[in-house]
């Protein structure tokens, strides 16, 4: 044990003398820092901002004066997400969906506002999270400073003479990679600091710790990695160029292929296709906007029937209103049903692609990075149904005040003159049927179960690297 921590220690005063470690070192730490400090800041005031308009956005719905309830239907109501604590270290899918959602009758809108769909592409250079840095360009500069760790005493022969004094081929890999380990520990200190103020923001301590152990683990793959190519080679040169092109692969070409055999592999409707695909089938609905549509025929008679009258003018409801209701059920049920047809091809997507974490420990740790950190596609998709669940209930409510607060003959008057349009409208205190809108990420459990495989991936990685060094490393030195 004392002999690890000697090869250690030296391993250090050979980084302390060579200004390019020091310099790299300097470089991951600041960089790292600086990324977790903005991206703090960032969240926060949007956070904050995002708060701001769904009150201003609630104020301004409730503030209406007498409408008709249909209007009201159609002026619709926008709805924020907060984010989880976590996505402050890693964004993930955050940037790019978007955390808002306009709700109105008769149509799902998508999430708008992310991040990246609003810069230039200087903007989206310039987003450095701290995720991306620890997962992208953390290993590289694991590469600068290590890549020669083992084949620099085999280019300055010393090898033979530490092998000759007893220390142990074994001995020798292990007390390098302690020293590579502490540098990956240095540069998961900014992650660890930023984890105390995400705890205090009510974040799980169990989920931080399962975000730290993760990136932990990812890094140790690269450590061990970098002992591996070091003891292959007998040149550092070769020790670097064959550590590039791994960073390369990994970390670059990896995460394309996975994207492009996923969409391969689970093959999507474009938008165009799908929107002349959901006209089609609402055309067989009818015009909700339109009471005698014969689409609705069944629903007259069977409410003719229902209340014993012999003209919808006779009934003692709107019947314009329960055929707008009839209507946006209706029409909720397909939307609802391409819509998840959409989701479940995204989530087969993202599944294939997940399983490259076998291929490339940059896959395994981005997987787990979102999950942990509730920025994956499944928590997108649930604020997306549970906006819907939301735009389904308000519109209805207004349905409901359409049938039971305005007559039947009022409404088919309104457009007369100013008298009638008038009279055909309900009061504003109808408009405090909305429900407020508060997103609970999920629970510390389902988000540890959701990432089980990639830990399991990670742990994979290790242990076949070691068994690989423990082979290879016994036979070279």
């Amino acid at each position: 044990m004392i002999k690890l921590f000697i090869i250690a220690k030296e391993e250090w005063r050979y980084w302390l003398r060579s200004k390019l470690a020091i310099l790299v070192l300097s470089i991951g730490l600041v960089l790292t820092l600086s990324s977790v400090i903005v991206t703090a800041v960032n969240m926060q005031e949007l956070t904050q901002t995002r708060q701001v308009l769904q009150n201003n956005s609630q104020q301004s719905f409730a503030d209406q004066p007498d409408r008709h309830p249909h209007r009201m239907v159609h002026y619709g109501h926008y709805i924020f997400r907060t984010p989880s604590p976590l996505s402050a270290l890693d964004p993930g899918i955050d940037s790019y969906t978007g955390n808002s959602i306009f709700l109105e009758g008769h149509r799902q809108n998508s999430a708008m506002f992310a991040d990246q769909m609003q810069g230039t592409a200087l903007t989206k250079l310039g987003s450095l999270s701290p995720a991306f840095i620890v997962q992208i360009l953390a290993p590289l500069l694991l590469i600068l400073i290590g890549y020669s760790s083992i084949s620099r005493e085999r280019e300055s022969n010393t090898l033979a003479y530490l092998l000759a004094q007893g220390t142990s081929g074994l001995t020798l890999i292990v007390g390098k990679g302690l020293a590579l380990m502490s540098i990956s520990l240095l540069i998961l200190v900014p992650l660890a600091i930023s984890s105390i103020f995400i705890c205090i923001q009510g974040e799980s301590l169990i989920v931080i710790l399962g975000f730290l152990f993760g990136y932990a683990a990812y890094l140790t793959v690269w450590v061990l990695l970098i002992l591996l190519v070091s003891c292959v080679f007998l040149k550092n040169s070769e020790s670097f160029t064959a550590l590039a092109f791994m960073w390369i692969l990994f970390c670059v070409v990896m995460p394309r292929i996975a994207s492009t055999t996923a969409a391969t592999g689970a093959p999507t409707l474009g938008k165009l296709e799908t929107d002349f695909a959901v006209t089609e089938q609402l055309r067989k609905l009818g015009d909700g906007h339109n009471a005698k549509d014969p689409a609705f025929d069944k629903l007259k008679n069977s409410l003719l029937a229902q209340y014993k009258v012999k003209s919808i003018e006779d009934l003692p409801i709107n019947y314009k209103g329960v055929v707008a209701s009839k209507s946006e059920e209706d029409l909720t049920k397909v939307l609802n049903k391409f819509s998840e047809q959409r989701m479940q091809a995204e989530l087969q997507q993202t599944e294939i692609s997940r399983y490259f974490g076998w291929l490339s420990p940059t896959m395994a740790i981005r997987t787990l990075s979102l999950v942990i950190s509730a920025t994956s596609i499944e928590t997108h998709h649930r604020f997306l149904r549970e906006a819907e669940i939301l735009r389904f209930d308000f519109v209805q409510g207004l349905n409901q005040v359409h049938i039971d607060q305005l007559s039947y003959q009022d409404d088919i008057n309104r457009n007369r003159n100013v008298q009638a349009s008038n009279k055909a409208r309900v009061g504003s205190q109808n408009w405090q049927l909305l429900q407020d809108f508060k997103f609970i990420v999920d629970t510390p459990n389902v988000r540890l179960e959701r990432s089980f495989s990639a830990y399991i991936q990670l742990l994979v990685w290790i242990i076949f690297l070691v068994v690989v060094i423990r082979l290879i490393g016994r036979r070279l030195l």
